[in-house]
């Protein structure tokens, strides 16, 4: 059955990309997010409309390889240990290499691996011990005298590529131990990875699960043809209508159909309205959500509850600097207040207005915090309106700094 596409109405901040991204989380779904207006109609010069799906079928690529990484992770942290076994521990000519071994067999676990547990613990102390692995040697622990001592130093000459007065031209930087460890894992983690299976599944993904939130439509609905170089803007509806109804797309990873991707559009449609769109454009959205502006009381949820919620933002960042930032609810109640009377006055742009507010409101502390290391600030309402009624009372200055 093909997808019910959704059209979004209402005022720009109240949340309709939010809604579309969480539903795509939810789904675990490739999610990509266009606006309409940077599309042009065929024939002109700017973005046509089919690489939406070129730049959704990308994402589903990455996504589906990182999730394959994350499933051999432990596979590849113990193949890049044998690797730095093999410059460790040496090995009779013409045999293959540890790493080698694992790749063509499962791995055995360490506890049943005959006189390598001395080895294996040195290359993690070696790879662990935060200095640069091409100059620095790591303790070796409580291993024998005789295990590492030799082996060390032919590791050592071997990774060390740079002196101080030359350096190969193809030798790269030192690099930390937890650092190395950590590429040398991500590289075996890429070579265990099957590439065809990835971009299989991936355009799997997109043809049965794909999401593309297309923004700003209300920018390019009308019926009117554009003269000279405007772009017509029902000539981008008219590009985006087999898109939306189903196509086959080309993309370097093969053919993609477009039959089943959910598609959700969304505008303010403060001048245009829905019904300015082609018939056959407005038939393809056969649900239609009408988001009400945001209130008081969602900005104070909105400071407040999401895990980072904007107060918890400032007070993590000035955190860093060694200043504690103590909001008070009534400081929270009084900032909710200021955004909402400002949307009411000025233009409301919803959510977005609770940034301008709280980066005005803790202006002198965040330029200060370098010189209040260790001071505690609490900001309560009386702060908030003594920091905030100056530029709230004066109309023309709110407009510019609010």
């Amino acid at each position: 059955m093909a997808p019910k596409n959704i059209i979004m109405i209402g005022p720009t901040g109240v949340g309709k990309t939010e809604i579309a991204r969480r539903l795509a989380k939810l789904a675990q779904a490739p999610f990509l997010k266009v606006e309409a207006s940077k599309y042009t109609e065929v024939g002109y010069v700017g973005r046509d409309v089919e690489s939406m799906i070129r730049d959704l079928t990308e994402l589903s690529v990455n996504m589906v390889k990182a999730e394959m990484a994350t499933a051999v992770r432990e596979r590849a942290e113990h193949l890049a240990e044998e690797r730095v076994l093999d410059l460790l521990l040496p090995r009779r000519p013409g045999s293959p290499s540890r790493a080698t071994r694992s790749r063509k067999s499962r791995p055995t676990p360490r506890a049943m691996r005959p006189g390598t547990s001395c080895a294996a613990s040195f290359a993690r102390a070696s790879s662990t011990s935060g200095r640069s692995r091409s100059t620095s040697r790591p303790r070796p622990g409580p291993c024998s005298r005789s295990s590492p001592g030799r082996a060390w130093k032919r590791w050592a000459s071997t990774s060390r590529t740079c002196s101080p007065t030359s350096c190969r031209e193809d030798a790269p930087a030192p690099a930390q131990g937890g650092e190395a460890r950590r590429l040398l894992a991500q590289e075996e983690a890429q070579k265990l990875v099957d590439v065809d299976e990835a971009v299989s599944q991936a355009i799997r993904r997109v043809e049965d699960s794909g999401i593309i939130f297309l923004d700003e439509l209300d920018k390019v609905a009308g019926r009117e043809g554009a003269h000279g170089p405007d772009v017509s803007r029902e000539g981008v509806q008219r590009d985006l209508l087999p898109i939306v109804e189903g196509s086959t797309v080309t993309t370097k990873y093969g053919m993609v159909r477009t039959d089943h991707i959910l598609f959700i559009a969304a505008g303010a449609f403060h001048v245009a309205k829905p019904s300015d769109l082609i018939p056959e454009l407005q038939g393809r959205f056969p649900i239609r959500v009408e988001l009400e502006p945001l209130t008081r009381e969602d900005f104070i949820r909105i400071l407040s509850e999401p895990q980072n919620a904007l107060i918890r933002q400032y007070v993590e960042l000035l955190k860093t600097e060694g200043v504690t930032l103590e909001f008070g609810q009534d400081a929270v109640e009084a900032v909710a207040d200021i955004a909402s009377t400002v949307n009411q006055r000025t233009e409301n742009i919803g959510a977005r207005r609770l940034y301008t507010v709280m980066e005005k409101l803790l202006e002198e502390v965040s330029f200060g915090a370098p010189d209040m290391r260790g001071e505690t600030v609490a900001i309560d309402a009386d702060y908030v309106r003594a920091r905030l009624a100056p530029v709230l009372k004066d109309e023309d200055l709110s407009r510019y700094i609010l």
